[in-house]
């Protein structure tokens, strides 16, 4: 009897270790968060809006990541007429200027044609897992699954790239 309590309590107590423990994923996580934030990314756990879909009366709202990059300085004047924007991978249709695949969350038919230009030359370059993709005065961000530690680096040229060229 007594070796059945002994064995009870060593089990339960490597239960409760192994539960604590991170799993696989945990650790992947860790690692990518980490290397993003040693390449300049803040990256904030937030809710992504999507627009109303085909097919569905109101709009998702689906818990994502976010990796942001800040840009810096900009004038006072660009600041006061920046026209933020977000767009999302879905099938809807406020998709007007967007690549196939691709549709408006905030920012609809505010874009100038050369604009649009920059952003679905972005959006081609992005990985698939990358499901958003928003640019205000302040950051640029994407949405992004984290499925694959390669694409931070893709993910941060494209950042830098909208940052560069002010879309």
């Amino acid at each position: 009897m007594e070796y059945l309590i002994i064995g009870f309590v060593v089990l339960s107590i490597i239960g409760s270790m192994m539960w604590v423990m991170p799993t696989k994923r945990d650790r992947m996580l860790a690692t990518l968060r980490m290397q993003a934030k040693q390449q300049g990314f803040q990256v904030q756990l937030t809710k992504l809006t999507y627009p109303r879909e085909h097919g569905e009366v109101d709009a998702r709202v689906v818990p994502s990541v976010a990796y942001r990059l800040l840009r810096g300085k900009i004038s006072a004047q660009q600041h006061t007429q920046w026209k933020s924007w977000r767009v999302v991978r879905c099938a809807t249709n406020s998709s007007e200027g967007l690549s196939s695949g691709w549709g408006w969350a905030l920012g609809e038919r505010t874009m100038a044609e050369p604009q649009l230009a920059k952003i679905n030359t972005v959006l081609k370059s992005l990985p698939k897992d990358v499901v958003g993709l928003e640019s205000t005065p302040v950051h640029v961000s994407v949405f992004w699954s984290e499925k694959d530690e390669q694409e931070l680096e893709p993910i941060k040229l494209a950042l830098d790239s909208m940052i560069t060229e002010l879309i």
